[in-house]
C-alpha cells in the first residue's frame, strides 16, 4: 500500500496511532484503492440513520462508483483517512478542495468540503473528534486554510464535534441544512481543547491498566517459582477483587490452587480486561492475537527478550508494539517488573513484587524493575510517622516502556483523587517537550519529585527507544525545575521528600525553628539549613533531660511563632529509654502539630531503641505489633531498621498530618528545602508571567528576511550584515564592526566610526576569549591604534589568522552572554549567564524554555550564582538588568515567532548602568523542524 491509483506518492507520515476517549486506541491512515471490500464491509455495519446523516437520502449500499471515489485520491486535492481497530474500518472522514463556488477545484483554492462517517458501535468513543484533528493537520500542509461542512439539524452528535473542537468558525443555516465554516489555524482554545481531550482519553487508557475488573496471567505455570506463577501468586495473594484466571497451553486441570485454569485466553468465558503476559518472547505474538481477539483491553509484558537484547530484539519490540496497537490495546513492557494498585476496591500486585505494599498517597512510577523494588522496599521501611504509616496508591513499572510511558502515568496521575505526591525514576524521556508541559500541569496541583538515572552515560538505556537531546543534563535539569517538577539526585532523596509531601503542609516560607534534646544535633540542623539556603533560627536546645510534656510546649511555641515558618525537631532517646516513653513523646509532637496544621513539622531521630517505631506506630488504629523481635528472648530489643513497620497498619484518612521522621538532618533539611522551593514555585504559577508584546517587531519582514536566506540553501549561518538586519527587525542593535585585515583598513575604519574604539581578533580560537588578550579597548587614536594592531600580530599570528575588527566602543558594564537553541527534543531553549570562562568552567548558566515571559526573564537574570555583579556587589554600580531582561524577550520572541531560527548566539552583551550593547552576534537558519507537540494527537511512532 505505497501509492494510490492516481500515481501520487502515499504518505506514510499520515499515519497515526491515537487514544481514544474510553482508553482504547485506534490507528488513523490514509484511505487507498486496496481498501474497496473494507469500505463496503464498514459500511454495511453502519445504520440506516447515520447513512442518512452522511448523505441527507436513505443511502442503503455503496455503488461501484461511489466505492471507486471513496478509494481513490490524489492525496492534495482529495483526501480520505480511515480509523481502523484490528485492521478494519471504524470511521472515516474525507476532504475535496473546492473553489469559491463549492466546486472541485485545486490549488491555490484554500477551502475544502469535509464529512465523516463512524460505525454506530463506535460512536461516543471520540473517533471523529480524532479525525478532525487529523484531516485538518493534513489540510493545512496542503495549504488548504478552512474547511466547510454540511449537516442535518437533527444530526447534533456531528454539529458538537465541529463546535466543540475550538477553532474559529461561522454557522448559518440554509434550505434545512446548517452551514459550519471554520479556520483551520490553531486556536489557543483549539489547543487546549485537544490537550484536555488528549489528558483524559490517556488518564483513561491507564485506569483500565491499573483497575481491570478481572485478569489473566497468560505463562502460568503448574509449579510455585517461575515469573508467570509468580505473578499469579502475588495477584491471589494480594486479594484482587476481580476475576483471576490462569494461562498455560500445558493446563489440563481447571482449576490451579483456586484459580480457574484455561489452556487458552479464548476458553474463558467472560470478557478479560487485563492479561499479564509472561511467556518467552516467540510466543508472545501469538498471545497477543488471541487477547486481541478476546477483546482484552490492556497487556502488562513482563517477558524479556526485546529492545535491551540488540537490534533483533528491538524490532521484535516494535512489531510488538504495532500488533497490540492493531486491536486497540496498550501495553505496559515489556520486561516489565509490573502494576499495583493498592485501592480497596481493586487491591491489583500484577507485579514481581512478593508483597503487596500498605495503601497510601503516593504514587510511584519506575522505568527499571531494580530501581522500582528499592523504591517499594524503602516506602516499606520509611514509611512512618508520629501519626501513622504512609504507602502507596499506584505503581508502575514500565520496563523498556515501549508504549505506557511516564507522560501516560503522569495523565493519570493529574486527577486522580487517591494520588497525592507523584514520585517518578526515569532513565530516559521519550518526548521531553510533553513530558515538560504535562509536569508542568501536574506540578500546579500536586507535587512532582523527579531522579534521572543514567544522568552522565551520555545515552538511553538500550531498552529505550527516545530521540537524543543535545543539551546537558543540568540544563534538562534546570528545564524540569522550571515546570515545578522536584529534581533530587538519589533515591534515598526520592523518599525523603515524598515521605515529607505526602502528609505535611507545604512551607510559606525559609524560615525554620530548630528545637531538640541535643544541642549538637540541633546545630548540624542548623549548619544543614545554612547549606540549603534556608533561614534558620537559633536552635533550641531542651537538654536530654527533656520530657515528652517539654517537646509538646516547646513545639507549640514554635509553631505559633508568625515568624517560624516550619520545625525540624531533633531527638535522641535516653539511654534505657522504654518503649511507653517513646510512644509519650510521639503523642506530644502530634498534639502539638495537630494545633498549628499549616506548618510543616520533621523529626530527626537517632535509632536507639524503639523511637523510630513509636513514631510510626503512634496514632494507628490497627493493632500494634509487640515490640520484642520474632524469636527473641523476652524483654530483647530490636533496632528499628531490623523489621520494617507493619503491612497490615491502617492507612491513615486523606486529611491525617503524617510526621515524617530522618536518620540524619541533612535529609530532613533537604527534604524541606525541597519543598520551600517548590512551595515557592507554586506562588509563582499561580500569577503567571505575560509574552509582552513590542510595537517595533517587524514579524513579516522577518519572516520575510528569512525566506529569501533560506532559498539559498539548508543549515545557513548568517554573516555579519544579515544577522544585524534580521536582529534589527525585532529591536535587537548590534554594534557595527568593520573589517581590518590590515593597519591602513584598520585605520581607515577607525575613522569612520569615530575614536575611541576597540580591536579585537574574531578567530575561532580566541573569539569571546579576552582573558588571552585578543582584545585592545578604548584605543584613542591612530598612533595606538596601529600600535596594538602590531602587537596582536606579533602576539597571535598574521591578519589571516586573526580576522581583526574595528568597533567603537559601549559604555563600560558587566559582559553577558544570551544564547537561544532549538534542541530536536526538548524544543526552544533561553540561556543566560556571565560572559567569560570563569562562569564557563562552572557551568553558571541558567535556562527557561521559551517563549519566555516577563516574570522568566526576571527569574533567569538572578537564578546564577553571579548575578550579584548585575546588582551592585561590593559598591559597584548596580546595572540595567530591565533592559537586559527587555533583550532576553525580543530574542524569546524570535525564535518563538520564527522556528527556521535554529541558533541565535549574543556574546557578549554588556550591561551597563543605563541600557545594553550587542557587541557580537551570531544565527543560525534551517527549515522549520517539525513541532510534534503542537499537531493532532499521536502515540509515539515505534
Amino acid at each position: 500500500m505505497q501509492t494510490s491509483s492516481d500515481g501520487h506518492a502515499y504518505p506514510a507520515h499520515w499515519e497515526a496511532d491515537v487514544v481514544l476517549r474510553d482508553g482504547g486506541t485506534a490507528r488513523i491512515r490514509p484511505i487507498t484503492a486496496d481498501d474497496a471490500e473494507r469500505l463496503v464491509s464498514f459500511y454495511e455495519q453502519v445504520s440506516d440513520e447515520s447513512k442518512y446523516y452522511r448523505f441527507f437520502a436513505p443511502y442503503p449500499r455503496l455503488s461501484a462508483k461511489d466505492v471507486h471515489r471513496f478509494t481513490h485520491h490524489d492525496f492534495v486535492d482529495r483526501v480520505g483517512l480511515a480509523a481502523t481497530v484490528g485492521g478494519e474500518f471504524i470511521a472515516t472522514v474525507r476532504y475535496d478542495r473546492i473553489d469559491a463556488d463549492g466546486m472541485p477545484a485545486s490549488g491555490p483554492a484554500d477551502e475544502a468540503e469535509v464529512a465523516f462517517l463512524v460505525q454506530d458501535a463506535h460512536q461516543g468513543r471520540g473517533v471523529a473528534s480524532a479525525l478532525l484533528e487529523h484531516i485538518a493537520a493534513v489540510a493545512r500542509e496542503r495549504d488548504i486554510r478552512r474547511f466547510a461542512a454540511e449537516v442535518l439539524p437533527a444530526n447534533n452528535k456531528m454539529i458538537k464535534v465541529f463546535t466543540d473542537a475550538g477553532y474559529t468558525q461561522k454557522r448559518s443555516f440554509e434550505d434545512g441544512v446548517v452551514r459550519l465554516e471554520f479556520d483551520l489555524e490553531p486556536t489557543d482554545r483549539s489547543v487546549a481543547v485537544q490537550r484536555a481531550r488528549e489528558q483524559r482519553a490517556e488518564a483513561r487508557s491507564v485506569h483500565r491498566l491499573l483497575a481491570p475488573g478481572s485478569v489473566a496471567v497468560i505463562g502460568a505455570g503448574r509449579t510455585p517459582g517461575g515469573v508467570g506463577r509468580s505473578v499469579l501468586d502475588n495477584l491471589r495473594d494480594a486479594g484482587f477483587t476481580g476475576r483471576l484466571y490462569a494461562v498455560n497451553s500445558a493446563f489440563e486441570e481447571k482449576e490451579l490452587d483456586g484459580v480457574p485454569a484455561h489452556r487458552s485466553i479464548r476458553d474463558i468465558a467472560e470478557p478479560v480486561d487485563l492479561a499479564v503476559v509472561a511467556v518467552p518472547a516467540e510466543r508472545v505474538p501469538e498471545v497477543v492475537t488471541e487477547c486481541g481477539e478476546h477483546g482484552v483491553q490492556g497487556l502488562v509484558v513482563v517477558s524479556a527478550g526485546y529492545a535491551e537484547s540488540g537490534p533483533e530484539g528491538r524490532e521484535r519490540q516494535r512489531e510488538l508494539v504495532r500488533h497490540a496497537r492493531t486491536y486497540g490495546m496498550r501495553i505496559i513492557g515489556p520486561n516489565a517488573f509490573g502494576v499495583i494498585n493498592t485501592a480497596p476496591g481493586v487491591r491489583l500486585n500484577a507485579s514481581l513484587a512478593p508483597q503487596m505494599p500498605r495503601p497510601g498517597r503516593i504514587g510511584l512510577f519506575a522505568q527499571s524493575g531494580a530501581i522500582g523494588i528499592a523504591l517499594l522496599s524503602r516506602l516499606h521501611r520509611r514509611g512512618g510517622g508520629v501519626t501513622g504509616v504512609t504507602g502507596v496508591s499506584t505503581f508502575v513499572s514500565s520496563g523498556n516502556r515501549a508504549d505506557v510511558s511516564g507522560n501516560d502515568v503522569l495523565q493519570y496521575w493529574y486527577d486522580d483523587p487517591d494520588t497525592d505526591v507523584a514520585l517518578m525514576y526515569l532513565e530516559s524521556i521519550g518526548n521531553p517537550r510533553k513530558f515538560t508541559r504535562l509536569a508542568r500541569r501536574t506540578a500546579a496541583a500536586k507535587p512532582l519529585v523527579v531522579v534521572q538515572g543514567a544522568r552522565h552515560g551520555g545515552a538511553a538505556p538500550q531498552g529505550h527507544a527516545v530521540r537524543a537531546t543535545r543539551l546537558p543534563h543540568a540544563t534538562v535539569s534546570a528545564l524540569l525545575r522550571q515546570a515545578g517538577v522536584i529534581r533530587v539526585d538519589t533515591i534515598t532523596e526520592l523518599v525523603d521528600a515524598g515521605l515529607l509531601l505526602a502528609r505535611q503542609p507545604l512551607p510559606r516560607g525559609p524560615r525554620v525553628a530548630i528545637l531538640g534534646n541535643s544541642e549538637s544535633l540541633g546545630l548540624l540542623t542548623y549548619d544543614a539549613c545554612l547549606a540549603e539556603g534556608l533561614r534558620p533560627l537559633p536552635p533550641r536546645d531542651l537538654t536530654t533531660a527533656a520530657s515528652a510534656e517539654d517537646f509538646h510546649q516547646a513545639l507549640s511555641q514554635a509553631l505559633a511563632d508568625d515568624g517560624c515558618d516550619a520545625v525540624v525537631v531533633t531527638a535522641i532517646p535516653a539511654v534505657g529509654e522504654t518503649s511507653a516513653a517513646d510512644a509519650a513523646l510521639a503523642e506530644a509532637l502530634r498534639s502539638s502539630a495537630l494545633e498549628a496544621p499549616a506548618k510543616p513539622v520533621l523529626v530527626v531521630h537517632v535509632e536507639l531503641g524503639g523511637l523510630a517505631e513509636a513514631l510510626s506506630a503512634a496514632a494507628s488504629t490497627a493493632p500494634q505489633p509487640s515490640a520484642t523481635a520474632p524469636g527473641a528472648a523476652p524483654g530483647a530489643r530490636f533496632h528499628p531498621s531490623d523489621t520494617a513497620p507493619a503491612a497490615g497498619r491502617a492507612e491513615p484518612a486523606p486529611d491525617t498530618r503524617l510526621i515524617p521522621a530522618y536518620p540524619a538532618a541533612e535529609r530532613a533539611v533537604r527534604a524541606l528545602a525541597e519543598a520551600v522551593k517548590y512551595a515557592q514555585w507554586r506562588l509563582e504559577a499561580g500569577e503567571p508571567g505575560k509574552v509582552p508584546e513590542y510595537e517595533d517587531i517587524d514579524e513579516k519582514g522577518a519572516a520575510r528576511l528569512i525566506d529569501e536566506l533560506l532559498a539559498r540553501g539548508e543549515g545557513l549561518t548568517l554573516g555579519g550584515q544579515q544577522t544585524a538586519a534580521l536582529l534589527g527587525r525585532y529591536g535587537i542593535d548590534v554594534h557595527h564592526a568593520l573589517p581590518a585585515p590590515t593597519p591602513d583598513e584598520a585605520a581607515a575604519a577607525a575613522r569612520a566610526i569615530g575614536y575611541p574604539v576597540a580591536l579585537k581578533t574574531t578567530a575561532p580560537h580566541l573569539r569571546h576569549r579576552a582573558d588571552l588578550g585578543g582584545v585592545r579597548l578604548d584605543v584613542t587614536d591612530e598612533e595606538q591604534l596601529r600600535r596594538a594592531y602590531a602587537e596582536l600580530v606579533e602576539q597571535f599570528g598574521p591578519p589571516t589568522v586573526l580576522r581583526p575588527v574595528v568597533q567603537g566602543m559601549a559604555p563600560r558594564g558587566v559582559d553577558t552572554v544570551v544564547r537561544a537553541v532549538i534542541d530536536p527534543a526538548a524544543g526552544a531553549v533561553l540561556s543566560f549567564g556571565l560572559s567569560g570562562a570563569a562562569s564557563e568552567l562552572l557551568g553558571d548558566t541558567a535556562h527557561r524554555l521559551v517563549p519566555v515571559t516577563d516574570r522568566d526573564a526576571a527569574s533567569l537574570v538572578r537564578s546564577i550564582r553571579t548575578a550579584p555583579l548585575l546588582f551592585g556587589w561590593r559598591g559597584s554600580a548596580p546595572v540595567d538588568t530591565a533592559a537586559l531582561e527587555e533583550l532576553m524577550l525580543r530574542v524569546s520572541r524570535l525564535v518563538d515567532d520564527h522556528p527556521e531560527v535554529v541558533a541565535v548566539s549574543l556574546e557578549p552583551v554588556v550591561v551597563a548602568p543605563v541600557g545594553v550593547s550587542v557587541l557580537g552576534a551570531t544565527v543560525r537558519l534551517a527549515r522549520a523542524p517539525l513541532r510534534d507537540d503542537l499537531g493532532p494527537r499521536t502515540l509515539p511512532v515505534v
